[in-house]
């Protein structure tokens, strides 16, 4: 049971919930808006061998809530409110939890007043900003800073409102019992309205008795229940038995009337009644100011819910597409591996019965083979002259059937079994597969080469050709990888050659390219595994570097130069009226179009024009208008 006053001054509370100070060292979390100097000195219960601490911290994002502070219990304790302290977060907590948090030492070098700092009691004087150490502590429902003022915890600001919450809780039967606060002995029954002062039954007929309060309004508990206030009068800490009824203006702060005579005298001031309108009004604008803040916050909150709901969403989507992509990727890889294994084991197969075969057919010729020779040996050896002739006949048609016989002293088969990794083996269950197994090997007597350009060059211009790998049956080996040379020599220069330039198309192409330095006579030679292609080696004959034309390929003359009278062409051709050039239906046109510098009817062509005397003047080099 405890009465107004021990909800007021704290004293002898023992921790229902169970106070939770912070560890040793220093804080672990902070909420400061801008840098600032931690020295890590605990101002209480510091031990000798911790080392202090100092450093530099940035704002850092709050933490959560210890525990549902509420209107009428403790964060901490997570009991009723005993003389709760308002924070500057505003935030309330029991003074007794406060004083149990480990205080540390900050050194503001932020050059102003922090917005985070405490506002510390109305009733405490305002102080210039300092570079001293500042005792502070962090809030333990959102970790902010909470700068103490000189009296410490206890001078911080007093939250009536939360113990009249307290109160009135108290009085619906949810809280601790209430006792007198006359006597603190006897349970409450009564309450004074005038006073504001909770009764016992005994002080209650004592209260009545008296003449100064003969005439209080005095009432049930019961008939309290619905009530919203029922606070005792707020007094003032400087004058205890003085109520704060006064509003000093200078201060901003409530003083009672000894203080207007005293500390306040000559300060303007009002009673609380009659400005209270105008401060209420400032901080119902600083609301209305800060309720779209909370709007938005709100509304913010919920779309990085929503957004963070999506994301869950998103991602299990995605992870699901990539578990079912990888599932089947898997699967058809395993297929696929199965159809190479199947297909490496069908190639044993074959390639073994083909052995085989040749094997039985190898071994039933050796037998005749020995046969024939034992016998025609034995018969040689042992036979007579007349047994020998007899015989000869049927020995020389056998002799002469075996060596008749064809037969391959090489296996018929080879072990050239390669599996290419990277080369596309097509899709199965839809998805591209790489791994091939080849069989077949190259013939450089089969392969084959192709192009324009493969037995004629130009000094000075890249000049190219196919090589196209062939197995022994003539097929094209489809795949690269197979070892080509190529040389390109000038026949009267044999140590200076040509570089060369071999590309592989991964299909059983190569693509060839050289470019040749001077005219003449060259040997190419190309070879596949060391010997020589079919073809190889060939001569090049690489004539001087093709001449461009250096006039316009035109209908005539007339038309390209704009009617100029003085144009040529190589074609010859004139009109009347003094025209040198060519015209339409005019003597000397071809009839057909044509290069102004050399005649030539082609248009991708070399021009042929020497320049000499022999070549007509003026020849029309302008570009067709």
């Amino acid at each position: 049971m405890w009465n107004f006053q021990t909800l007021l001054d704290g004293g002898g509370v023992t921790l229902g919930g169970g106070g939770t100070p912070s560890g040793e060292g220093r804080p672990s979390r902070t909420n400061y808006p801008e840098p600032f100097l931690i020295l890590g000195t605990n101002v209480g219960n510091m031990s000798e061998n911790r080392k202090p601490l100092l450093g530099f911290v940035g704002k850092l994002p709050s933490g959560t809530a210890l525990g549902n502070s509420g209107k009428t219990h403790c964060p901490l304790c997570m009991g009723l409110f005993k003389a709760p302290r308002l924070l500057p977060c505003l935030h309330t907590v029991c003074t007794t939890c406060l004083e149990q948090l480990e205080p540390y030492s900050v050194v503001d070098i932020r050059g102003g007043d922090s917005d985070t700092s405490s506002e510390g009691s109305i009733f405490q004087e305002l102080k210039p900003p300092s570079l001293q150490p500042q005792i502070g502590i962090l809030c333990p429902v959102c970790d902010t800073q909470v700068d103490l003022p000189m009296g410490g915890v206890k001078a911080l600001t007093i939250d009536h409102l939360a113990m009249n919450d307290v109160m009135l809780e108290s009085l619906r039967g949810e809280g601790q019992g209430l006792v007198c606060d006359l006597c603190s002995d006897r349970e409450v029954e009564k309450r004074c309205q005038t006073c504001r002062a909770n009764l016992c039954h005994f002080c209650c007929q004592a209260h009545r008795r008296q003449k100064k309060t003969t005439y209080h309004t005095v009432v049930d508990l019961k008939d309290l229940k619905g009530y919203s206030r029922i606070g005792k009068p707020i007094l003032c800490p400087v004058h205890p038995a003085e109520e704060l009824r006064l509003f000093c203006e200078l201060c901003d702060r409530p003083v009672c009337r000894d203080c207007v005579v005293g500390e306040h005298r000559e300060h303007p001031y009002d009673f609380a009644s009659n400005v209270i309108h105008k401060h209420g009004d400032s901080v119902r604008e600083l609301l209305r100011g800060t309720q779209p803040h909370v709007e938005a916050l709100e509304e913010a909150l919920a779309q990085i819910t929503e957004m963070n709901s999506a994301l869950q969403k998103r991602v299990e989507a995605v992870a699901a597409d990539v578990r079912t992509f990888s599932e089947g990727y898997v699967k058809a890889i395993e297929e696929h591996r199965d159809r190479l294994l199947k297909q490496l084991e069908d190639i044993r197969v074959q390639k073994e019965n083909s052995l085989q075969l040749q094997k039985a057919q190898l071994e039933q010729l050796l037998a005749d083979m020995r046969t024939g020779v034992e016998f025609t040996e034995h018969l040689l050896t042992s036979g007579s002259d007349l047994e020998i002739l007899i015989t000869k006949g049927v020995v020389v048609e056998r002799l002469t059937k075996l060596n008749k016989v064809e037969y391959s002293a090489h296996p018929g088969v080879n072990d050239k079994i390669r599996f290419s990794p990277q080369q596309r083996a097509g899709r199965c269950r839809g998805y591209e597969v790489y791994g091939t197994i080849n069989t077949k090997e190259v013939d450089p007597a089969k392969c084959v080469l192709q192009g324009e350009d493969l037995h004629r060059a130009r000094e000075k211009q890249t000049a190219s050709f196919t090589l196209l790998c062939k197995d022994a049956a003539g097929e094209s080996m489809g795949r690269g990888g197979d070892s080509v040379h190529v040389a390109v020599v000038p026949k009267d220069k044999k140590d200076s050659p040509v570089r060369t330039l071999v590309q592989d198309n991964k299909d059983g192409t190569y693509y060839v390219s050289y470019t040749p330095k001077e005219p003449g006579v060259y040997t190419v030679l190309v070879c596949v595994k060391e010997q020589h292609v079919q073809g190889s080696p060939f001569t090049v004959t690489v004539r001087k570097r093709h001449r461009s034309h250096t006039g316009v390929f035109h209908c005539c003359t007339f038309c390209s130069s704009g009617g100029q009278k003085t144009a040529r062409c190589a074609c010859g051709g004139t009109m009347p009226g003094g025209y040198l050039g060519c015209g339409h239906g005019h003597k000397g046109h071809p009839g057909r179009p044509h290069w102004s510098c050399c005649g030539k009817f082609a248009e991708k062509s070399e021009c042929t024009w020497t320049g000499g005397e022999s070549a007509p003047r003026s020849l029309l080099r302008t570009v067709a208008l």
